[in-house]
């Protein structure tokens, strides 16, 4: 049981203060997780805290696989209305 950070992550440094297991390094594209260290923090907390600090959406992943931060989960914009909301912003 593992979370894993991806590409889309842009070393930003957050996770790492707010892991408690120490399981998370800095890598040469973006942050590692030591699958061996890593708890998911069960047992800590009720979400992983890298997952809740982090500003990148689909950044990282639980160990099924699936974004803990999916699309339209940090910016309240379901992904289906992104595209309009980039419009009306750059519209301004």
């Amino acid at each position: 049981m593992a979370v894993e950070i991806v590409d889309a992550c842009v070393n930003c440094f957050a996770c790492i203060d707010v892991c408690p297991s120490s399981a998370i390094d800095e890598g040469k594209s973006h942050m590692l997780v030591n699958a061996k260290k890593c708890t998911e923090c069960e047992g800590d907390f009720a979400d992983p805290q890298c997952a809740s600090i982090c500003p990148i959406e689909t950044a990282i992943l639980d160990s099924s696989g699936l974004a803990i931060n999916p699309p339209g989960s940090l910016t309240g914009i379901p992904p289906e209305k992104m595209n309009a909301a980039i419009m009306e912003i750059k519209a301004r």
